[in-house]
């Protein structure tokens, strides 16, 4: 008989979860602002549970909670009634008990993605998120069931308000599933809260990054517990990363299309990153010093406040740091070159050969 582990949080865990996300989230993952409100929610509606992985026997049942779609769209629409919704259905359609919830990846709203379910439902929330990074594709996210040729995924999706409302429940291939609902974001306003993909506590045990919650809290206290130049140097310093570039957004590039953010910045007419709602790439002069799955974030030069891509503009002050890959906690997706390849096609560049 498993044992619960469980891992202490409360508000504060809220606000170093958030903002230590925000850095893993590598210019994706959410706004801080949705991060803390859900955050904060959960525990005035009751208290989240947080527990490690291996408090959960092997056949237990986890589902994933994420957020699809653009989070630059102007006309997006998700709120915590969505979430649980989501949930709900989700669990309706498997008929099966839910031992926990996982969310899909690190970043400033999604690492607490599952702690108003938690706090709503009693279920709780596993240390064990689909990725301990935030990057584009639902694929990326779901712990290579894309190499599982007969599993089959369902998904329930809830967002948009007024005549662009949706309620979705879906079974199909990984693939078709997970296009369906990114298309389905956009007639929503942009945004949808998503629970899929039923996995056993096993599988996820074997693909899953465990730990990555406690990664993010970590780094999100040594943000808050400094400020400026001092907070900056001490998330390199708890990454093990470096900062590769510092100067004012000289061009900013973006375009929301087919559910994402797509786009460049260029730092002192010299730097220049791509993003795919994460950033890809960061070069000068041909010279690579990041590239996807590797971490590359950007944060305001005086304050330390970490910037997701979709909020940079023009004139603004920055510092951009990078985090190997494998100083990060990652799930069996990242090293799969099939989910990679996607990315040349987006962003115009090359990735394949800087990573494998």
């Amino acid at each position: 008989m498993s044992t619960l582990s469980k891992i202490i949080i409360d508000e504060k865990t809220v606000e170093y979860a958030v903002y230590g996300g925000a850095i893993l989230g590598g210019g994706g993952g959410g706004w801080i602002e949705d991060g803390l409100q859900i955050g904060k929610l959960a525990f005035e509606v009751g208290q989240p549970e947080l527990i490690t992985i291996d408090s959960l026997k092997d056949e237990d049942l986890l589902v994933t909670v994420s957020l699809v779609g653009a989070p630059a769209a102007k006309d997006k629409y998700v709120k915590p009634i969505h979430y649980a919704k989501a949930l709900e259905i989700l669990t309706q359609r498997v008929g099966k008990n839910i031992k926990g919830i996982i969310t899909n990846e690190n970043g400033a709203g999604t690492t607490v993605n599952g702690w108003f379910q938690s706090a709503v439902t009693g279920i709780p929330v596993v240390d064990i998120p689909c990725n301990g990074r935030a990057h584009p594709t639902g694929s990326m996210g779901s712990m290579n069931l894309s190499e599982q040729s007969d599993y089959i995924s369902y998904q329930a999706a809830v967002g948009g308000k007024g005549p662009d409302y949706m309620e979705l429940s879906l079974a199909g291939s990984l693939d078709k599933v997970s296009t369906v609902v990114r298309k389905a974001s956009i007639e929503a306003g942009g945004l949808l809260a998503v629970a899929r993909n039923p996995v056993t506590v096993a599988y996820a045990k074997q693909n899953g990054a465990a730990g990555a919650i406690q990664q993010a809290v970590a780094v999100g206290e040594a943000l808050l517990s400094n400020k400026g130049e001092a907070a900056i140097a001490a998330v390199v310093n708890k990454l093990g990363g470096k900062v590769v570039a510092e100067g004012t957004v000289t061009d900013f590039v973006l375009e929301t299309t087919g559910g994402f953010d797509v786009g460049t910045i260029t730092i002192n007419n010299s730097y220049e990153l791509t993003f795919w709602n994460e950033y890809m790439t960061i070069e000068k002069n041909g010279d690579r010093f990041g590239t996807f799955p590797d971490l590359i974030m950007t944060l305001d030069a005086k304050t330390a406040k970490p910037i997701v891509s979709a909020a940079i503009e023009k004139g603004q002050n920055i510092t951009v740091i990078s985090v190997p890959k494998e100083k990060l906690i990652l799930s069996t997706t990242m090293s799969n070159e099939k989910l990679m390849k996607p990315i040349e096609g987006i962003i115009n560049k090359s990735i394949i050969p800087y990573i494998y």
